[in-house]
């Protein structure tokens, strides 16, 4: 009797991302910067192709056969990214060209409406710049006022000082999902709960979750929710806005233009239902469609099953981590299972700048990120200018960990030789 070992969800998989199958300065290619931009599937990549070669054509405003394919698959993705995020209705997704983009919708379209002098927006310290910037932008025009929760001592959300923030102040809860350079996972159904209490609105940033977690807004019960496609095996230039079809139906167009619009008349114009009221002009056709293929490929592995797979590369990543002294992980510690944290490891090694580190790193064919990961706020919270971050998804294996950490210890003991 032949015993086969049964293949990781990795092992699988690979076979549809042809950009892991090269080499990186003579060496097989280890990509571990997935919190900055993932890798995209075949499935992708023909979707894109077979849009441009078969019925590229714009959208809506045509009733030639070609118009009406691109129309049916533009909308068919927003179907797909409605049921993958568990939304009421395909209305209640807006396209965006990122989660940036996603933000800003609600900061305009509802900040500067519904906001005044003394409102309480709260954020946290850990925020991207995209869920800071617009906030402060739009707090400074109408006089809100900006409150941030801060870490507990093991760098996770602070739930109890939280509840110490809100209160009948309080207008808007803006806060990250999964934190891009700590890998906590936030209790965002808590905090949208206890918000709701006092009349507030939350906005979830979803893109550090998204890819990696299932996701039910109904759940959550989150009035907004964001995410960037790119970091979901979709293409560049394509995010979305979740919002609850009553709201966004309350909201004033973010943008003017072609196709948000029901009548123009030289002095007045009234405007479409949502979602076009905020989709003005033409817009990513063959990136919507693409994302709705990236939704495809997540929904057919399973988003369970993706969770659990990287839960097993995080325990492993932090396994190794801790064998290296030198080493200052950020965020919680990842526990045996791995499950409690994102697939990602933002660090310090003494005096080396992460520069260096990834610059040494990428000799050997290992792609991380260094730097500040806009979180510029944070990093002087936890007093560190910068860091290094290996981010997993589910195409990376143990293996390319054991590269990495390889890597790792050669550049520290590089670095050690040059300035010990």
């Amino acid at each position: 009797m032949t015993i086969t070992k049964e293949r990781t969800l990795a092992e699988i998989v690979r076979k549809d991302f042809p950009i892991l199958h090269q080499e990186v300065n003579g060496k097989p290619l280890v990509y571990l910067d997935n919190a900055a931009t993932s890798q995209k599937p075949l499935a992708v990549l023909d979707a894109l192709r077979n849009y441009y070669e078969q019925y590229n054509s714009n959208v809506h405003r045509g009733v030639h056969t070609l118009s009406g394919k691109a129309t049916d698959a533009y909308e068919g993705a927003r179907v797909k990214i409605a049921k993958f995020v568990n939304a009421n209705l395909p209305e209640e997704i807006i396209y965006t060209r990122n989660a940036s983009e996603a933000i800003n919708l609600v900061a305009y379209a509802w900040g500067l409406t519904h906001l005044q002098p003394g409102d309480e927006i709260i954020l946290s310290v850990m925020e991207h710049h995209s869920n800071l910037v617009p906030w402060q932008l739009v707090a400074k025009t109408t006089g809100a006022v900006l409150k941030f929760v801060e870490l507990t001592p093991s760098e996770e959300f602070d739930l109890e000082q939280y509840k110490t923030l809100v209160s009948d102040k309080t207008k808007l809860v803006s806060v990250v999902h999964v934190s891009n350079t700590l890998g906590c996972i936030n209790p965002v159904e808590e905090i949208t709960e206890i918000a709701h209490k006092y009349g507030a609105k939350v906005l979830i940033d979803a893109c550090q979750s998204a890819p990696h977690l299932p996701i039910d807004v109904q759940k959550i019960n989150c009035d907004w929710l964001v995410a960037s496609g790119h970091k979901m095996c979709g293409p560049t230039g394509i995010g979305f806005l979740y919002g609850k079809a009553k709201i966004l139906r309350a909201m004033p167009p973010f943008l003017g233009g072609g196709e948000m619009i029901a009548d123009v008349f030289l002095d007045n114009s009234t405007y479409a239902d949502i979602p076009h009221k905020f989709e003005a002009g033409t817009p990513a056709i063959a990136e919507a469609i693409g994302l709705g293929a990236a939704v495809d490929y997540l929904s057919n592995i399973g988003m369970e099953k993706i969770h659990a797979y990287e839960a097993e590369l995080t325990a492993y990543l932090f396994e190794q981590l801790r064998q290296i002294p030198e080493i200052r992980v950020y965020g919680p510690q990842a526990n045996s299972t791995g499950g409690n944290r994102a697939a990602l490891a933002s660090f310090t090694s003494g005096n080396v700048h992460p520069h260096d580190l990834s610059t040494i790193l990428d000799q050997a064919g290992v792609a991380i990120r260094a730097g500040h990961h806009c979180t510029q706020p944070l990093h002087r919270y936890i007093k560190a200018q910068s860091t290094a971050r290996a981010s997993l998804y589910f195409y990376n294996t143990k293996e390319e960990i054991d590269v990495f950490v390889v890597a790792l210890k050669d550049a520290i003991e590089f670095f050690g030789g040059i300035f010990g």
